[in-house]
């Protein structure tokens, strides 16, 4: 392995707001890697600069980051830069991806399905924006993930709070309408996507607490859809990837709605890799295990 794929920097950590997470999924990667023979360091962005991985001569990089400074294009495209292939997606499609503003105006000039939205300011017609997406509404910061900054706006006069908190996190700040139906996630691998995860949270009420730190959350893997179905959902989830220039692996969000419509939420290009996390899982129901996972992913890593 050693020779395969010489010297390996596993980043994790960085500044963002999901660092906590990324520890976790980065110690977890760390470890997978060392375990099959790979000569894999850890590599804290927000502790060290970047600049010390040409320096000290590593070969290729894993990258473990979530959110802004890891997940965005920026630390893609210094790793271009110094000329060491990664894993994931390239610059534009990771900064294009990290945005859920423009990756929703793409989708929908592809013609692909994704919840109706307005851009939220300071200024707003509160109600004005009720009328038009109706109620429940999901008020999210454009640039982060992991619902960090979210909320589930059930009245109008709380609107104007989950914008409040919402820019606290980030100047452009989206309000989504809210569309019934079983939340599914679909991650690719390459130009395969494993098999969906059904996500059962409590009260429906999928945060950040329950996606990385309590047990209340179901999930069902395989998700339970005729075979068909999830092939269609599946297509369509290749296509969401394509069309923003992903590559390697990442992460659909989508809901389908009672009436077997699926809409188009999020695309995540660096997903979570901890205990707690749906690629892994998806991809253990493919026959794939963690260590397995990570060496196809570290075998992805390229430039450009």
């Amino acid at each position: 392995m050693k020779q395969r794929f010489g010297k390996v920097a596993v980043l994790f950590g960085g500044a963002s707001a999901e660092r906590e997470v990324s520890l976790m999924s980065g110690a977890a990667v760390l470890a997978a890697l060392q375990g099959a023979g790979v000569d894999a360091h850890p590599f804290d962005p927000a502790q060290r600069d970047l600049h010390v991985l040409k320096e000290e001569s590593f070969d290729r990089v894993f990258i473990a980051l979530h959110g802004r400074g890891g997940e965005d294009g920026t630390v893609q495209g210094a790793l271009e830069l110094m000329g060491i292939p990664y894993t994931g997606s390239g610059v534009m499609a990771s900064a294009l991806s990290m945005d859920k503003w423009r990756t929703k105006m793409v989708w929908q000039a592809c013609g692909l399905p994704t919840p109706r939205y307005a851009i939220l300011d300071a200024d707003t017609d509160w109600q004005a924006v009720v009328d038009d997406l109706g109620l429940p509404i999901f008020v999210k910061p454009v640039h982060e993930g992991s619902s960090m900054g979210a909320t589930k706006v059930t009245a109008a006069d709380q609107l104007q709070a989950a914008w409040a908190l919402a820019a606290r996190y980030d100047d452009l700040v989206i309000a989504e309408e809210f569309v019934a139906g079983q939340e599914l996630t679909a991650p690719f691998l390459e130009d395969r996507v494993l098999p969906l995860v059904r996500i059962v949270a409590p009260d429906g009420n999928y945060d950040y607490q329950h996606k990385y730190f309590t047990d209340d959350t179901r999930y069902d893997c395989p998700c339970g859809l005729p075979d068909a179905q999830e092939q269609t959902l599946q297509d369509l989830v290749m296509k969401s990837a394509r069309v923003l220039g992903c590559r390697g692996w990442g992460r659909a969000d989508l809901i389908l709605t009672d009436d077997g419509r699926p809409y188009l939420l999020e695309m995540n290009t660096s997903p979570g890799m901890t205990g707690h996390s749906l690629v892994p899982m998806s991809a253990r129901i493919a026959g794939m295990s963690f260590e397995a996972l990570c060496l196809k992913l570290l075998d992805g890593a390229r430039l450009g």
